[in-house]
């Protein structure tokens, strides 16, 4: 927390992406608590259907704390609703690196910092033998890790693994950012702002805010993004622009041969749920998992590219049903979205929510029900009918339940400290009965 200049997060609010004025919290947390065996969401909708309902976000304390600036580490007591929810981190991705080199240098990790100039290939077995600098240092190795970004230096033009492409589902393929200075109290949640022709970031950090404009440059021109990002800064800027162009899709191979690609060169999925440094953390620990002996035996490479292509493409998944269940008309970018074809598995599990409420579960993947719960009906793809079974029973025993979890969940949320009094105290967990959770950069 105090090298990265870390803030906590509750989830991500989302404005004007269902219709413009729209505004919703998805919060890594659940609904509400499942009663008889049947999800809260089909309480919720039956009152909804007899006019009787709020906000689903109230049943969420994650949601109701992050409004409210507060936050603490969640309870180990499965019968509090302070055990409900999760967290994450805000940090600044710099300051997190120069700490992650810093802390394994200092366990003995070796460093030589270089520019590859040439990738030297075995001549029968194609595998990478060395890395030459443009120095001239020959780096030899067994096993490479290709961390050379969207180049992918070793992973695509050395062994030529192949990139698969995915702008027509997520069209965005240009970003600019800017820091800004703080403005106000530090939230514990992120920001995305939907546009004319993509979406802003707003990321508040102890020091300053991070401050970002992800765009389509077949539906908005750079200048006219740069102009949408400075009209949406609060605070002073604190750097000149820094632009981006990416294309969004994956490695065909993650791992090719004697090499495992990680980070930007194994793919990219624009960072509109954070989930950049979730899969890199998930491509190292697979990796140690599967990590190979000196015959790299082809089935752990086998796995380690199931695995991982499963995983980032339910992500793209999730990140395809902001944009296209919309009903924003209001400029070719989003009308293109709306109308555009879907991933197969999207579209049924879209479907098979509308027609009954239900989520259809994975039994591996980042996004569980309440991820997508918190989608579907922050932008009104609501379902055309709820669980039967919630029929037996009362209307009014229902509103009452929920009522009474709606103001244990005020009263939960209000007894928690404020953001910044977490933040301060951060550097001293346990002190004061704080007690810190498992380190998690996404848990949901």
């Amino acid at each position: 927390m105090q090298h990265t200049q870390a803030s906590f997060k509750l989830g991500i609010e989302f404005v004007n992406w269902g219709r413009l004025g729209d505004s919703y919290i998805h919060p890594f947390g659940d609904f509400g608590r499942s009663m008889n065996g049947i999800g809260f969401h089909h309480y919720w909708l039956r009152l909804q259907a007899a006019g009787r309902g709020v906000d689903i976000g109230e049943y969420s304390l994650p949601v109701v704390a992050a409004r409210a600036g507060r936050f603490a580490y969640p309870s180990d007591d499965p019968a509090s609703v302070l055990s409900s929810y999760s967290y994450a981190y805000q940090l600044d991705s710099t300051l997190y690196a120069a700490y992650l080199r810093q802390y394994s240098e200092a366990r003995g990790v070796q460093r030589h910092e270089g520019i590859v100039g040439d990738v030297n290939l075995h001549p029968e077995t194609g595998f990478i033998e060395s890395v030459t600098l443009n120095d001239g240092r020959r780096i030899e190795g067994q096993l490479f890790i290709d961390c050379s970004g969207f180049r992918g230096v070793l992973i695509e033009q050395a062994l030529e693994a192949g990139y698969e492409h995915w702008k027509h589902w997520l069209p965005c393929d240009r970003a600019i950012a800017i820091p800004s200075e703080n403005v106000g109290e530090i939230k514990p949640y992120t920001q995305a702002t939907a546009e004319q022709a993509g979406w802003r970031w707003r990321i508040p950090l102890q020091h300053r805010t991070g401050n970002g404009h992800v765009y389509s440059s077949d539906f908005l021109d750079d200048d006219q993004a740069l102009e949408t990002l400075y009209a949406g800064i609060e605070g002073q800027p604190l750097a000149e622009p820094n632009r981006l162009r990416f294309s969004t899709g994956r490695r065909k191979s993650m791992w090719r041969k004697n090499c495992v690609a990680i980070g930007l060169s194994a793919g990219f999925l624009e960072p509109l749920e954070s989930t950049g440094i979730h899969l890199i953390q998930l491509a190292i620990m697979k990796l140690i998992e599967l990590f190979p002996d000196a015959d790299f035996d082809p089935h752990h490479a086998h796995e380690f590219n199931r695995s991982l292509r499963m995983q980032i493409e339910r992500i793209r998944d999730f990140l395809v049903l902001h944009y296209t269940a919309t009903e924003r008309d209001d400029s070719d970018f989003w009308n293109h979205c709306r109308t555009m074809q879907k991933p197969d598995e999207l579209e049924a599990r879209m479907d098979l929510f509308r027609a009954r409420g239900h989520v259809a579960r994975y039994s591996e993947g980042l996004f569980l029900e309440p991820s997508w719960i918190a989608v579907y009906l922050g932008q009104h793809l609501l379902p055309q009918r709820y669980d039967p079974r919630v029929d037996a029973h009362k209307l009014d025993g229902i509103s009452g339940n929920i009522d009474r979890l709606r103001q244990l969940i005020r009263d939960a949320s209000q007894s928690l400290p404020t953001h910044a009094q977490a933040i301060s105290q951060s550097g001293s967990p346990g002190a004061d009965g704080w007690k810190p959770a498992a380190m998690s950069l996404y848990r949901n």
